[in-house]
């Protein structure tokens, strides 16, 4: 119980209070962002400290908290406060690729689509254009994705698997967040895997709970890789990124 109370009483305390219900707005603990980190620098072979120049970028970007808070008094009206969390990990990955083509499954109210394209237009402003497609079975997802992140994102509505057969640009990064079952999952990379480009980057938010991208990435000859993260001051245990790439300096 000494372990496990301080989970509970926070959970008791956000019961009530009337904030998000899911994709949760938690920071990282400081050991989970140094581990973060490093894991991105591992991945994309860059130092350290570019990675943490980036983090900055992002969390000091007045014109992007400013849209997310606005947002998200629309959104979800209990949410007193923000982080991005994990999708540190999704930014710099878009910052590094610098991709020409983004594509997310699962979007819900659409946090994760404007730090996407938050990436995207400053690799726009570094001469490296890109768009960013979305999916989402959810009609009305994607609320937050609205001018200045609309000019280089839209949302696709429908099954995810349908979205992807449809589409027909190369994917530079693709980010798995809809369907949690790992045979959808498993469904969503099959799709894509021919779409791919061939330094094509894959992420994905259930690895913590499924083997799907680790299979996918053994299979086919792709490293593979892990971060769990650790939610600061928040019941919800934490999920984490699984990196799936190809290896340049592979013989």
């Amino acid at each position: 119980m000494a372990y496990i109370q301080p989970q509970i009483d926070l959970a008791k305390s956000w019961a009530k209070s009337h904030s998000e219900n899911s994709n949760f707005l938690y920071a990282l603990t400081p050991i989970s962002r140094l581990n973060l980190a490093h894991t991105l620098a591992a991945t994309f072979n860059v130092s350290l400290d570019k990675v943490r120049r980036l983090f900055a970028e992002i969390e000091e970007d007045s014109v992007f908290q400013n849209h997310i808070e606005q947002g998200l008094k629309r959104v979800i009206p209990g949410a007193s406060s923000f982080s991005i969390g994990r999708r540190l990990g999704w930014y710099v990955t878009c910052r590094l690729v610098k991709p020409r083509t983004v594509v997310e499954t699962g979007v819900d109210y659409g946090l994760g689509s404007c730090v996407i394209c938050a990436a995207l237009l400053r690799n726009a402003t570094e001469g490296h254009p890109g768009k960013y497609f979305g999916t989402d079975i959810r009609n009305e997802a994607g609320e937050l994705l609205s001018s200045p992140y609309s000019a280089v994102g839209r949302i696709l509505y429908g099954d995810s698997l349908k979205s992807l057969a449809a589409l027909s640009e190369p994917i530079d990064v693709f980010i798995n967040d809809s369907d949690h079952a790992p045979d959808y999952e498993a469904k969503e990379y099959e799709l894509i895997k021919s779409k791919l480009s061939p330094a094509g980057v894959i992420l994905s938010d259930n690895s913590h709970c499924s083997p799907s991208l680790a299979n996918f990435s053994e299979q086919n000859g792709r490293r593979f890789i892990f971060f769990k993260e650790e939610p600061s001051q928040h019941w919800y245990p934490g999920a984490g990124i699984g990196f799936s790439f190809i290896e340049r300096n592979d013989p």
